[in-house]
């Protein structure tokens, strides 16, 4: 049986967001995605992508995918790969798809530069925890995640609070796409890093854990 990780294409995004909703789903927020293939199309197959993907297919069937974008830490003074998301379908699982994808990632950072991989993992998913600990990740539980969404954002960033901007409208300033919809509020998580004996640190990395059965 054979398994093969690519990168995904502009064809892959209804299944991209189809692992989204299903990874949402296994963490138990799937009213969380507001994720559209609209946007996943702009945000990650145009000139300059917010995000890159990997799909790993099983004879030929979509089984998984992760998404991934790279930081910067002013300690290490490289830059780093903060790994989003990481999901393998339930009748995958058990075939190691979620290792290789892994470690597929991990391969990229390393051919980039980066000094860290980055990701989150839900306090009570201890399996993978686990399966995190043994392949050397550190978790560094000293860091708390902080973020500003909706309301406390706008208020941040000056703009008033009735304000809404329909998603992709331009900016009258600049011409690029604003968004309307804030990432809701999501539990407290942990960090790790790949690298041992590398603090995660309070990295510019943001949201999103990887999930159980993805690191079967």
């Amino acid at each position: 049986m054979t398994t093969t990780i690519r990168p995904a294409t502009r064809a892959d995004v209804p299944r991209i967001l189809a692992f989204i909703r299903a990874l949402a789903a296994y963490e138990r927020e799937p009213e969380a995605v507001l994720a559209t293939e609209v946007g996943l199309e702009h945000d990650g197959f145009g000139p300059n992508p917010f995000y890159f993907c990997l799909i790993a297919e099983h004879e030929g069937r979509p089984a998984g995918f992760a998404l991934y974008f790279f930081n910067y830490s002013t300690r290490l003074g490289r830059p780093g790969l903060y790994l989003e998301d990481i999901f393998v379908e339930p009748e995958f699982r058990g075939l190691a798809i979620g290792k290789l994808l892994l470690k597929r990632v991990a391969a990229i950072a390393v051919e980039k530069g980066c000094l860290r991989l980055q990701w989150e993992v839900l306090d009570w998913n201890t399996p993978a925890i686990e399966f995190y600990q043994a392949m050397g990740a550190e978790f560094v539980d000293e860091w708390r995640n902080v973020r500003v969404t909706g309301e406390a954002l706008k208020r941040l960033a000056g703009v008033a609070a009735a304000t809404e901007n329909p998603p992709f409208a331009s900016s009258p300033a600049l011409g690029a796409p604003s968004y309307s919809h804030p990432e809701p509020a999501r539990r407290v998580q942990e960090h790790a890093s790949c690298i041992p004996g590398e603090r995660a640190g309070n990295s510019e990395s943001q949201s999103s854990p990887a999930a159980l059965e993805a690191a079967q």
